[in-house]
């Protein structure tokens, strides 16, 4: 299985990643996580990279992945490069990274898009501020949306973040084992915790409607 963890900023990636990649670790299952090239481009080159460099960072990271996986071990992904083209078109108005990137994330078993439900917290060069997080959600959203990628948007608050995203990757487990198409298509369940975003959104307009008829 190949595991995408992909977000805004200050989301709990790099946590759930490694919590994660623990866990299956400990079930006695070969796991190895890729940690995100961008912070070691970052610490080495005490800076941002500039539009000119994404190309490059977005390649090695998908790299890195596909090497990982190349091994036969679980791979947790700790971003792909679907962020670098996502940050290139929000601070360079640069859309070029998309095709490679929406193809490389055509490949992962599960892609698992981490909820703004976390506070945010500073990061060295890394960060932007609280501010930027929602339009970075849109774009990775409408990014998947466009290009037909099931993705599920993991919640919660501590403990409850991980056992949301070990109830998902539990649940792709038994389709692949039922040899059903894994992180394809509807799912075939919905309840609180299966993140699918359909049942997101189908959550919200419930939650709006009930408002509206309060008030």
């Amino acid at each position: 299985m190949k595991i995408a963890i992909i977000g805004a900023e200050s989301t709990g990636k790099t946590q759930l990643a490694q919590e994660l990649t623990a866990h299956l670790q400990a079930s006695d299952s070969p796991a190895r996580m890729v940690n995100e090239f961008l912070r070691e481009w970052c610490e080495r080159e005490q800076r941002t990279p500039l539009v000119s460099e994404q190309g490059g960072i977005a390649q090695e990271q998908a790299r890195r992945i596909n090497a990982t996986h190349a091994t036969g071990a679980r791979t947790v992904a700790d971003t792909t490069p679907l962020m670098t083209a996502v940050y290139s078109d929000m601070l360079f108005n640069d859309s070029s990274l998309y095709d490679f990137a929406l193809q490389h994330q055509r490949h992962y078993d599960l892609t698992l898009l981490t909820a703004l439900d976390l506070p945010w917290v500073a990061d060295g060069l890394q960060r932007d501020g609280p501010q930027v997080r929602p339009e970075v959600d849109r774009l990775i959203r409408r990014a998947l949306d466009q290009a037909g990628i099931p993705y599920h948007v993991v919640h919660g608050q501590g403990g409850e973040r991980l056992a949301r995203a070990l109830t998902i990757v539990e649940h792709a487990s038994r389709r692949s084992a039922d040899s059903q198409p894994v992180g394809h298509g509807e799912w075939a369940w919905h309840c609180a915790q299966c993140g699918n975003a359909h049942c997101e959104h189908r959550l919200f307009k419930d939650l709006l409607r009930a408002d509206s008829v309060r008030r």
